[in-house]
């Protein structure tokens, strides 16, 4: 059995949310916590606020004890890009792309 937990449009740009997925992905939920407590990137807190919702989702909708979790998947997909224009010399324009994110983070029980 396993719960997740789905965080959509999160203006951070997935490439630097990936950064900070790729460490807890396959780590115990409470050895995953401490170490976004400690990673100096600002994609780690709402990472944090996610993981913390998807261990309540599996304590709540599946009877899971929290103890025992592992964080088996989490992956960050592409959310929609809001375009922007900074004014350049000469009266030119350049596009300034405000990448968003949607982040997955899914919990399941350690086998054994």
């Amino acid at each position: 059995m396993e719960a997740k937990a789905v965080a959509r449009h999160i203006r951070i740009a997935p490439r630097k949310v990936r950064q900070v997925v790729n460490l807890i992905r396959g780590k115990k939920v409470g050895e995953a916590e401490a170490i976004l407590q400690f990673v100096p990137n600002a994609a780690a807190t709402p990472i944090a606020k996610l993981l913390r919702s998807a261990v309540a989702n599996a304590e709540n909708n599946h009877n899971m004890n929290s103890d025992v979790l592992i964080v088996s998947a989490a992956y960050v997909d592409e959310g929609p890009t809001m375009k922007r224009i900074r004014p350049r010399a000469q009266g030119r324009a350049d596009r300034i792309d405000k990448r968003t994110s949607h982040i997955t983070v899914v919990v399941k029980e350690r086998e054994g």
